[in-house]
């Protein structure tokens, strides 16, 4: 994406969190910490620029884009907890419970779930996407976050370790575990500009594709890349012998199936009047990513 709404999103994100005057202060700045830990703001911007091109008001898919990068951090923080992943680092700096504790990282990463439904429902978001619209995307992130989606998608990976599974499973683990949020995103901007059915159907569709091809880009290059230029160890699936696209399919077969899913992300974009050139480059730099 061209980063037209970084500076937005980056000025107004942290403004949806709770003042820190209050006798939860430490908790307050545990959220804040991952909130402003970096990352590319990918779902975020997702939401603003699928806003954008349904014709849709900024201010009404602000609080819609704070509530998708909530819950996606909220979902880093717990998964780096000693009881999941166990990582030291994130993006560079100490994981949230190496910083404050195991016992308020968890409540951290509770509470931006629960203000993530807030946001979603604040007086600004009623005032600029209206009431029908700030009920469907609760649903919507309620949907696409809990147990039958990102949640659901993470249990499905803990049970699929250091065990083979077929690729129906790693598909379904791959779709509710990262194209879910990735999904939703797309989805609450068009909500926020009061689309019609047919295009937020569109834009899911766009979304999950865009979040399986993520997910299959990344055990190619698990196979592929260096060390230096994946900025991670590489070959880790093939020594833990974990079931992936490639395992499955082979080199090839895994390669055509990311440009299939590009190109049906990128046909999805036809039912759209507005510059979806934007979309359309964000899923092809995905697809050609070394990283």
């Amino acid at each position: 994406m061209d980063n037209q709404f970084l500076p937005m999103i980056e000025e107004q994100l942290l403004s949806f969190l709770p003042s820190e005057d209050c006798k939860e202060k430490k908790l307050i700045e545990a959220m804040k910490y991952s909130m402003e830990a970096g990352g590319k703001r990918v779902r975020p911007q997702l939401v603003l620029e699928f806003n954008n091109v349904c014709g849709g008001n900024p201010d009404a898919a602000m609080p819609f884009a704070a509530a998708v990068e909530m819950i996606h951090t909220y979902s880093l923080i717990h998964d780096d907890l000693p009881c999941m992943d166990n990582d030291d680092l994130r993006r560079g700096k100490p994981a949230n419970h190496k910083v404050f504790g195991e016992d308020t990282a968890l409540l951290a990463g509770d509470a931006l779930l629960t203000l993530a439904f807030e946001t979603l429902t604040c007086d600004r978001a009623v005032i600029f996407a209206g009431n029908t619209a700030c009920r469907r995307a609760v649903n919507r992130l309620a949907k696409y976050a809990g147990a039958n989606g990102m949640v659901g998608g993470q249990v499905i990976d803990l049970m699929s370790e250091n065990t083979q599974v077929p690729l129906e499973t790693i598909r379904e683990m791959d779709y509710k575990k990262t194209a879910c949020l990735i999904k939703a995103a797309c989805e609450l901007g068009c909500i926020s500009a009061s689309a019609d059915k047919a295009q937020v159907l569109a834009a899911g569709r766009y979304g999950e594709c865009l979040g399986i091809a993520f997910q299959i880009q990344d055990d190619i290059l698990d196979c592929t890349s260096t060390d230096e230029e994946l900025g991670k160890p590489v070959g880790s699936d093939e020594q833990n012998k974990k079931s992936t696209y490639v395992s499955l399919l082979g080199l090839e077969k895994a390669r055509e199936m990311v440009t299939t899913l590009t190109d049906s992300a990128i046909a999805s974009l036809s039912l759209f009047e507005g510059d979806t050139s934007a979309l359309r480059s964000f899923a092809q730099s995905l697809a050609n990513r070394s990283n």
